[in-house]
């Protein structure tokens, strides 16, 4: 998420099916192909594959006639890799931040469930629960797969949340969500993370990639746009319409349904998809075209764009508008080109490299803020770096929202721009694409940017002194 960044007709449909794009507004582009230079020594050929055991996630969503109501079924299946006795759901719309929104799991059931249960976790007051737990039948060992489907109700406000811009919305013409349904929190190797939430507005999430399929059922002829490969939406009983989409490693899910203008354009092997509402003060075409080009900036640095696609509904155009950023997609509530940047950077961290949010939120959002310069315009954060506190540390650690911003978003890009000017740029830039490429669809800890810099002690010892790394984790690193 960015929240500081300050910007300067009819619905048409669009598809996605398969890997075709149908252009029903806005026009094509041919990006010419980056080349990048080889892999630094010991770094992997290539990027790594998703695991094969990931979870599988089916979400089924159903937008009411008030555009205020969803209700859905979830249905997952996890090969845990330890013996697991319970399942742990997280309820992001019950967070302090994102009230008075609530999440509310109806029913759960499945061969090996005996029942649920809601759990507080510092979640919103007057909501159920931050937290939901699954209760198995016995312990599942590690390897053997568990299957479970949970119902649920979300319900969305007009009211403006303590988060201002948030992943929930209502307006005249627009309803978005993300994280609207039980989110799994288990961590391959780690187990589960029953993280608090915390007052600080910011994610507090640590999902593994999943294999995912959405259907998203809405009135009338609205337009969705959400995370992974859309199809023709088909018509279905009282005037309604059925969106499907797939991503094979989404950690979450956003959707946005209104009356879009869009405009579709591919660069290399992606489709970029955005979406404005009536009146914006900018173009479909503008944003696709925008965001389009973050891409190719971004690419040259980091490699190729982790998705086959990417939509980008503008959802809020004011100047106090942020961004969230989902697997494939993006929820904007501004323009501003700065912010666009930011969030695609966002596809590679914590979209393809992933982290636990709550432990670790620098290893997203100061790598996230740090990717802003690769515009010809881009803002840095040179004057940051010597602002108090350490970059490193959980989402407890911080103060208040400012402590947060100044320290995770602000000296976190400052030292990620001191360590690569430390180390020379296109040393650094090498080590981070051998990150980016090994970390892949994991989630990432420190030790693993302090394995990438080993050859780089110039740029460790600055990060060190930023608090983002730990200087007994970097030396066992490089022993």
């Amino acid at each position: 998420m960015h929240a500081d960044l300050v910007p300067r007709s009819t619905p048409r449909r669009w598809a996605v099916a398969g890997t075709a794009v149908l252009l029903l507004a806005g026009c094509t582009s041919a990006a010419p192909e980056q080349s990048l230079p080889d892999p630094a020594p010991g770094c992997p050929a290539g990027r790594a594959a998703p695991a094969a055991d990931r979870p599988v996630v089916s979400l089924e969503f159903r937008l009411d006639d008030d555009r205020r109501t969803v209700t859905g079924t979830e249905a997952l299946t996890l090969t845990p890799d330890l013996p697991v006795d319970e399942l742990w759901f997280r309820l992001v719309p019950n967070a302090p931040q994102s009230s008075p929104n609530r999440l509310h799991v109806d029913a759960v059931r499945g061969p090996d469930v005996t029942g649920g249960e809601h759990v507080d976790a510092s979640a919103a007051e007057g909501s159920p629960g931050g937290l939901y737990r699954v209760d198995l039948r016995e312990t599942v060992p590690a390897g053997r797969p568990v299957s479970v489907e949970l119902d649920f109700t979300l319900r969305l406000t007009t009211e403006r949340t303590p988060a201002g811009f948030d992943r929930f919305g209502v307006d005249e013409d627009v309803t978005w969500w993300a994280s609207g349904s039980p989110l799994l929190t288990w961590e391959p190797g780690v187990g589960w993370a029953r993280d608090p939430f915390v007052e600080v507005s910011g994610e507090t999430t640590a999902a593994a990639a999943a294999d995912t399929t959405v259907s998203v059922s809405v009135p009338g002829d609205l337009v969705v746009l959400m995370t992974g490969a859309q199809e023709t939406p088909r018509a279905e009983a009282g005037g309604r319409q059925v969106w499907t989409s797939h991503d094979p490693v989404a950690r979450e899910v956003s959707v946005a349904v209104g009356a879009f203008e869009t405009a579709t354009v591919r660069t290399g092997a992606t489709a970029v998809t955005a979406g404005v509402l009536p009146g914006s003060g900018t173009s479909a075409d503008e944003l696709a075209a925008e965001t389009v080009e973050a891409i190719r900036l971004l690419e040259g640095r980091l490699g190729a764009f982790p998705h086959p696609t990417l939509t980008v509904p503008l959802v809020e155009d004011g100047e106090d508008g942020g961004g969230e950023e989902y697997s494939s997609s993006i929820l904007l509530g501004s323009a501003d080109s700065g912010l666009v940047v930011h969030e695609v950077a966002h596809m590679w961290f914590y979209g393809m490299v992933g982290n636990s949010q709550f432990r670790d939120p620098w290893l997203d959002e100061a790598f996230a803020s740090f990717a802003e310069t690769v515009a010809p315009d881009g803002h840095t954060h040179e004057e940051d770096l010597d602002l108090p506190g350490d970059v490193g540390g959980p989402m407890t650690d911080f103060a208040d929202q400012d402590d947060y911003e100044s320290r995770v978003y602000g000296k976190g890009a400052a030292a990620l721009e001191a360590a690569r000017e430390a180390a020379g740029a296109d040393a650094f830039d090498a080590a981070l694409r051998c990150y980016v490429d090994r970390q892949a669809w994991t989630i990432a800890r420190p030790p693993d940017v302090a394995r990438a810099l080993a050859d780089l002690p110039e740029a460790v010892d600055v990060l060190v002194r930023a608090g983002a790394l730990d200087r007994r984790d970097a030396e066992a690193v490089a022993d």
